[in-house]
């Protein structure tokens, strides 16, 4: 694990002798300092971490890393007050002089926490020698990160980004939760502007890349979906070349297939073609009991079943599988990851009070998700009712991102709920492409929906509840769920 010395020299270039503590893992929210850990108090528009430096001590913190001195006491143990260190400028004497008593809690004093933690993380991935997945896409990276991670596991000890970790804080605080036993790593890596991904491969170092999709989402912020795939490619440009370095591709993604000629790795296709390196075909969902397939690699065909939901899941396996494959995993290994997979941790399904089934898939929407949960919807018995809430954040493509999803919302549901001003126009598309006005209802509070339900359902009913995380319809799902 990760030392004062390590630290300091991490940030200085020095490296002190001293009986060391070690620092267990990073956290920026004292809520979530676990002892022996390292707070780092990052300072932002509405909360200034170093306001929190004293509860992360109290908690058990080690260590914390501050960019501007902290007002008031700070409490170690009775025996081992909290001492500050400068770590901006050599001491006059030189770092030797640094003396830090075993089990001694210290401050840091850094330029810039943020960049210190990147530095950090950094350093500490050099120390390493271990194989680095990356993940990134549109839609689908952390399901995909789940599943690889479940694979990778059957033969070794593999680290994976705790929750949506994914951008220039979140992943240097999953580097840090690394040890030297740790054989694999599997990290996710979010977009929001050109030059990010690269960032974060810097100090990750991936040698394996997996490219899920290229879709609208963010395009708010990028521009268009040729910028997002320019920053999404990031990640294989950054790859070892071959054999090393490993690109996993989309074949059936126009964005995603052309990267292979931006990087020297091995590139590894997987798609529903014959023509990837690793397809499927005769994909046959059976609602929520999974989906069955055949997989086919070089003369091989593997007949597979696995619990996730939904025919798009059948590229998560295929990208599960490929990392498998690269890795060295036998089928055996594979199929069994796959088979205990809990990938899906974002779409649940619960019962209301009235019986009628409900599929929350509320984490956020982008089109392309939308799109597959309606799939999804379609292949449940029983009356369909699909409550669709506003996709942020989709830029020049919000009008027919839209569109499309009210498109497919009118083939596939009885009855079609909107939320938000967005939604005006997935309910007029929906009206456009055959549903009926009495078949189209719209809403701009989630309160009036989960009354409309509360009235309205019965066990015959299907219900999907999708849209951005900004619009917390989650909360729709809490009022209808049965209570355990």
């Amino acid at each position: 694990m990760l030392t004062y010395s390590d630290l300091i020299e991490a940030l200085t270039n020095y490296r002190p002798e001293m009986q060391n503590a070690f620092l267990t893992e990073a956290a920026i929210d004292s809520r979530q300092v676990i002892p022996g850990g390292l707070f780092v108090a990052i300072p932002g528009e509405n909360v200034d971490g170093h306001n929190y430096v004293g509860q992360a001590f109290q908690r058990g913190a080690s260590a914390a890393m501050i960019e501007h001195s902290i007002d008031g006491p700070l409490f170690g143990t009775k025996s081992q007050p909290v001492i500050t260190i400068d770590l901006r400028n050599p001491p006059a004497d030189g770092w030797a002089s640094i003396v830090i008593e075993p089990g001694q809690p210290v401050c840091f004093l850094v330029n810039n926490t943020i960049s210190a933690l990147q530095q950090l993380a950094s350093y500490w991935r050099r120390k390493l020698n271990l194989r680095v997945i990356g993940v990134t896409g549109s839609v689908g990276k952390s399901t995909t990160k789940e599943a690889i991670a479940q694979v990778l596991s059957q033969r070794y000890t593999t680290l994976k980004s705790a929750a949506n970790l994914n951008n220039e804080i979140g992943l240097p605080l999953n580097v840090l939760r690394l040890t030297p036993g740790h054989q694999r790593a599997v990290l996710e890596m979010g977009f929001y502007v050109p030059g990010e991904i690269k960032q974060l491969c810097d100090i990750a170092l991936p040698q394996v890349g997996v490219l899920t999709n290229i879709g609208t989402v963010h395009a708010e912020r990028a521009g268009s979906q040729e910028i997002i795939a320019q920053g999404k490619g990031e990640l294989v440009e950054a790859l070892p070349p071959a054999p090393q370095g490993v690109a996993i591709l989309n074949y059936d993604d126009p964005f995603v297939r052309p990267m292979n000629s931006r990087t020297n790795a091995r590139v590894f296709y997987y798609g529903l073609t014959p023509e990837a390196n690793l397809w499927a075909d005769q994909v046959d969902s059976n609602g929520l009991e999974g989906i069955r397939f055949r997989m086919h690699y070089k003369n091989e065909t593997l007949h597979m079943r696995v619990p996730m939901i939904g025919r798009h899941s059948v590229e998560t396996v295929l990208r599960a599988a490929a990392v498998g494959l690269v890795e060295g995993l036998t089928w055996d290994e594979i199929v069994h990851g796959l088979q205990e997979s809990q990938a899906q941790l974002r779409l649940t399904v619960v019962r209301a009070e009235s019986g009628a089934l409900i599929i929350d898939d509320t984490y956020n929407a982008s089109p392309e998700s939308t799109l597959a949960a309606l799939n999804l919807l379609e292949e449940i018995s029983g009356r369909k009712i699909a409550v669709l809430g506003d996709m942020l954040e989709l830029g020049q493509y919000e009008r027919e991102g839209h569109e499309k999803v009210g498109i497919r919302a009118a083939q596939v549901a009885d009855l079609l709920i909107t939320m938000g001003s967005r939604g005006h126009m997935i309910a007029a598309a929906a009206r456009n492409a055959g549903l009926r006005k009495d078949q189209v209802l719209e809403y701009e509070q989630n309160d009036l929906i989960v009354d409309w339900l509360k009235h309205n359902l019965t066990s015959q009913d299907a219900v999907l509840i999708k849209g951005s995380h900004g619009l917390h319809m989650e909360r729709i799902v809490a009022a209808l769920e049965v209570s355990q």
